[in-house]
């Protein structure tokens, strides 16, 4: 009986656990301070999916470090110890700083209205926090503030920020907003804030930049009566109850006494206090904290169970989940609930038909972010394509890297193009708009700047008259071969010729008795001397990388770089040298080239598809080592679990992919490369009832050589698959094992 009972009991126990793995939650395994340390830079704090708002702790950034404060770009730095306050929006994983806007520090004692110097709580608003009280799940972070003990409660909906602050200290507790806080490039330029009733104010900063023209304005509302306002214009107590100027502040005070709670909702828009304060009615007009926090939990868990894996490690899933997250942090809404917004052209366009956005780091995310999400997330792309479209309308070029309604041209090429192209080829522009975006694709492509003048006429861009001149031509031939298969498509022959030869002028580059893409003068001769391993920002001919890294950055035009280096066998060997060789790196390079074997750098993306450009050769098992090796060593769950800048998802989004087994090398040709799979399983939903299932047999950390490849039960004789049968739904099933498959990847139909 007794024997009985134990066998019952831990069946029941079985069981549970069965029950209770099943019923996990996946944003359980997300941790948002992966990557927050080192180079990483991403934000840590309470958004939902490509929301406007990203509600977090800012800190000071360390002007000591070896970086000058570099590894502050987001406003957050996992080995800080100090909170000067919370703020609403953020950048993640950017390698330039900016926003950090609308400041709010919950505090008490006397008005401090600067903020505290590094590790002197004293001296200025702001307080030191121990990293055990520091709490961050999707939608939700929450900290003490040991100064003001003060506990600190964060989420938010699209366009609202929610706090709620438990006060244990009473003495004369206020709430601190300073417009006028900056951090990094951001610099306020004219500021606003006034009372509208006892729990309500409103206003606007304005400041300059990355983004050179920003405007955000603001609503406030305190859940319990605000007893006192103190403005100030600067240090300046203002008899008002309003201020304007450069750095407006103002003191909220309350009964904490009475009541020690306080929730704050803080709503923004980029057109109108007015408009902030309908997105408040709009988004949250009533109810709880736990209610909001609980809503953001719920958006999260939506969107994450768009892919489920099967896998019994948690680290793994701890590492794609989070990844996943990231991959949802940008493109940001920069629109109102109402669909009013503020274009590049600072005019306001009125119940537009989509969703504006910005934060939209295009040289990154076209590689693998906006290849992933065309499968995930369809509806987003299209945002994406209709935003660009109107920021073409607006500014009269597409956008290079789109910030809060202003144009940084931040790096190089015409990456949009590449989004657009890739876009058009899923059936994901409108038919409406097809003839438009392909004329914004071709006007912006033979501009008469930016070395297009030279391209324009079929020549070089002379490095003497254009500073990372390779890099700039190898990106606007990936763009080049973008509009050509859509001239084509279109029927456009002549441009379709004249684009494909565009996309061919790499070549020009190739330095024979070097053996690298070199940088050529106005004379014709080429650069000397050739270093291929020195890199320095804006003085070499490469952005961000050297001439090893971008030897193989010709991913529209695969198999004629093989060619170009000599064949498969001399291309091997180039490829093998790439992983092999020192990886150590000149003084003057870029803190962005990390992330190294050899000199593969994969803490930058010019590098990102280089794992798998064995299988353009017959070597898939060497994709498969390379790839696992990758994903081993440059992802983890610590704080410094990035390699490099997370860059608004696109490293992310090389993990997710990876993951899954594939990787978008030509990020125009739908169609995925095959590598190695991570799990054991994974589940896409793909909307209208359809699913993809990924399938890894006999999978592990030893068996990671695909030995077969099967889609639907029958044999798949390539080493990709294409995006259409992605979407069509069924079963792609890896065969795995320890040693490098006989068959696969060999033969007919095998190559990419």
């Amino acid at each position: 009986m007794l024997k009985k009972t134990i066998t019952m009991c831990i069946a029941g126990l079985m069981t549970s656990a069965a029950v209770y793995a099943q019923q996990k939650s996946l944003t359980s395994y997300v941790n948002p301070f992966i990557g927050s340390e080192d180079h990483g830079h991403v934000f840590v704090g309470a958004n939902v999916p490509f929301g406007a708002v990203q509600l977090g702790p800012t800190q000071i950034g360390r002007s000591w470090d070896k970086f000058n404060g570099w590894d502050w770009c987001s406003g957050y730095n996992y080995l800080s110890r100090e909170i000067l306050g919370f703020t609403h929006t953020h950048l993640s994983g950017t390698g330039i700083g900016d926003l950090n806007d609308i400041m709010v520090v919950p505090a008490n004692g006397a008005v401090q209205l600067y903020p505290m110097k590094f590790d002197q709580p004293e001296t200025g608003y702001g307080s030191m926090f121990s990293k055990k009280s520091e709490v961050c799940h999707p939608g939700y972070y929450a900290v003490h503030l040991d100064k003001y003990d003060v506990d600190a409660r964060l989420t938010a909906t699209e366009r609202v920020g929610i706090h709620q602050y438990h006060y244990n200290k009473t003495d004369n507790a206020h709430i601190l907003i300073d417009l006028g806080f900056s951090m990094n490039w951001d610099k306020p330029v004219k500021t606003f804030i006034k009372k509208v009733n006892d729990s309500t104010y409103t206003g606007y900063r304005f400041s300059k930049g990355w983004s050179s023209d920003q405007r955000l304005y603001f609503a406030v509302r305190t859940s319990q009566p605000v007893t006192k306002s103190a403005f100030y214009a600067d240090s300046t107590l203002q008899a008002s109850q309003q201020v304007e100027g450069l750095h407006s502040k103002v003191a909220l005070f309350f009964d904490a006494a009475k009541n020690p709670d306080l929730t704050v909702k803080v709503a923004l828009s980029p057109v109108s206090e007015e408009n902030a304060l309908a997105n408040m009615k709009t988004e949250a007009a009533s109810g709880s904290f736990s209610k909001y926090q609980q809503q953001a939990d719920q958006v999260w868990e939506k969107t994450l169970s768009k892919i489920k894996v099967s896998d019994k490690s948690d680290r793994n899933k701890e590492i794609f989940y989070t990844a996943l997250f990231h991959m949802y942090y940008g493109p940001t809404l920069f629109n109102d609930a109402n669909g009013d917004y503020r274009g590049t052209d600072k005019k306001v366009y009125s119940r537009a038909p989509f969703k504006n956005l910005t934060t939209m780091s295009l040289w990154d995310i076209y590689r693998g972010w906006s290849p992933f999400m065309t499968i995930v997330q369809p509806d987003m792309v299209k945002q994406v394509t209709k935003s660009m479209l109107a920021i073409h309308q607006q500014q009269g070029r597409l956008p290079v890297w789109p910030l809060v309604g202003s144009e940084t041209d931040c790096m190089v090429g015409n990456p949009a193009i590449i989004i657009l192209a890739d876009a058009f080829g899923k059936g994901l522009i409108d038919a409406s708009q097809k003839e438009e975006v392909y004329q914004a694709m071709k006007h912006t492509a033979t501009r008469d700047s930016m070395g297009l003048q030279y391209l324009n006429k079929l020549s070089y861009i002379p490095s003497d008259k254009m500073h990372e001149s390779v890099a700039w031509a190898m990106e606007y031939a990936v763009a080049d071969a973008g509009i050509a298969k859509v001239a084509k498509a279109l029927g456009k022959k002549e441009d379709a010729a004249y684009f494909t030869k565009r996309s061919e002028l790499y070549k020009l580059y190739f330095d024979k008795a070097a053996g690298f893409f070199n940088g050529r003068l106005a004379d014709g001769s080429f650069k000397r001397p050739l270093d291929p391993v020195f890199s320095k920002p804006e003085t070499s001919d490469f952005t961000e990388g050297n001439a090893w890294q971008y030897l193989f950055f010709v991913p529209q035009d695969l198999n004629s770089l093989i060619n170009v280096l000599g064949g498969k066998q001399d291309f091997k060997k180039r490829l093998d040298s790439l992983f092999t060789m020192s990886s150590k790196q000149h003084a003057s390079a870029a803190p962005d080239i990390s992330g190294l074997i050899g000199q593969y750098a994969h803490g930058n993306e010019p590098s990102h598809h280089i794992t798998y450009l064995y299988n353009y050769i017959g070597e898939p098992s060497r994709t498969a080592e390379l790839v696992r090796e990758v994903m081993d060593k440059f992802y983890t769950t610590k704080p410094d679990g990035l390699s490099g800048n997370e860059d608004v998802g696109q490293m992310s989004a090389w993990y997710a992919f990876s993951a899954l087994g594939m990787y978008s090398v030509n990020p125009i040709e739908g169609k995925y490369v095959f590598g190695s799979p991570l799990f054991n399983s994974a589940t896409i939903d793909l909307g209208n009832q359809k699913t993809f299932m990924i399938t890894s047999v006999n999978n592990s950390a030893q068996n990671k050589y695909i030995q077969k490849v099967e889609l639907n039960g029958k044999p798949h004789p390539y080493t990709y698959i294409l995006h259409k049968d992605v979407l069509k739904g069924g079963k792609l099933t890896f065969y795995m094992g320890a040693k490098p498959g006989s068959v696969y990847g060999v033969g007919a139909g095998a190559r990419p």
